[in-house]
């Protein structure tokens, strides 16, 4: 498994990813592929793909908070790869590509996070 920087051309692969969540994702792509809404989202952050084979198993999307921290906004990875401890793999590539930088997640996964021994820092508000 290989972890490179995600390009347009990638889109395919991640849109056949989102796809097989069974619409856990859906909000992120329309019939047409990964929606336009995403795909800008995408250029605007620091994106990460993990490929096994030329497959695309796994990403994960974060921002710089201008050096002030790393927020992890999306990390997936494919079902059938699950188990081989790719989404601790993303992760750790993120930190090490911002050393000295704290990383925090927004998650939905709590358990998955909790699980790889990570702390709870803090609450997201939705707000109407």
């Amino acid at each position: 498994m290989t972890i490179r920087p995600y390009n347009s051309s990638d889109d395919t692969g991640l849109y056949e990813m989102m796809l097989a969540e069974l619409g856990e994702w859906a909000d992120y792509y329309d019939d047409n592929g990964i929606s336009p809404q995403y795909q800008t989202a995408l250029k605007n952050c620091i994106v990460y793909i993990a490929v096994e084979e030329e497959t695309i198993c796994g990403f994960i999307r974060v921002r710089n908070d201008d050096g002030f921290c790393i927020i992890v906004y999306d990390l997936l990875v494919h079902k059938d790869y699950r188990g081989k401890n790719y989404g601790r793999k993303l992760i750790s590539h993120v930190c090490s590509e911002f050393p000295g930088i704290e990383v925090y997640v927004m998650s939905d996964e709590d358990g998955y996070y909790e699980k790889q021994g990570y702390r709870r820092v803090g609450s997201i508000f939705e707000l109407f």
